[in-house]
């Protein structure tokens, strides 16, 4: 059964784990824990995870952020960044969510299958009418993912496709 599940201490194992898989930098998914030891992880980052979701010691431009593992049953096989709402900056760039899939388990619908759910989450937040996301111009699967999902292109730049999906 395929769910998404909040960043949490008690999976600090397996979300470590997959963490670990991410590199820092592909696609325009950004790991900024790319390389964090087992106990920076636990110590320091589910805990700003966990704060983030709440709006707690938000950097500023940052808006309230949802981390959520893509779970296969007992495995993960993505994660899912799901922002509560957009401010201007946002609106303008990666918008209110942004996704990877573990190598091991792309091509296989998880991301498709992934980023409903995660719409589903977000509507529980969202102020907007419209789901804004993006993707890279080099990752056509991406976009193919938010199409599949009722994303149409708005505008692009000459790196990014810029999307939305009514609600």
């Amino acid at each position: 059964m395929l769910f998404l599940k909040e960043a949490n201490l008690d999976d600090y194992e397996k979300e470590y784990e997959a963490m670990k898989q991410f590199p820092a930098d592909e696609n325009g998914f950004i790991n900024e824990y790319y390389g964090v030891s087992k106990q920076e992880f636990v110590d320091n980052v589910l805990p700003t995870f966990i704060n983030y979701s709440k709006g707690i010691d938000l950097p500023d431009g940052y808006v309230p952020c949802t981390y959520y593992f893509l779970w296969d049953d007992e495995e993960i096989v993505g994660l899912f960044k799901v922002r509560h709402w957009l401010n201007e900056a946002l609106k303008r760039g990666s918008g209110h969510i942004g996704y990877g899939i573990l190598k091991q388990y792309r091509k296989k619908g998880y991301a498709t299958k992934g980023l409903a759910l995660a719409i589903e989450k977000l509507k529980g937040y969202m102020k907007e009418d419209e789901v804004y996301m993006s993707c890279s111009k080099h990752n056509p699967a991406s976009l193919k993912v938010q199409q599949n999902n009722g994303a149409s292109i708005v505008y692009s730049d000459k790196e990014e496709y810029y999307t939305r999906i009514k609600i």
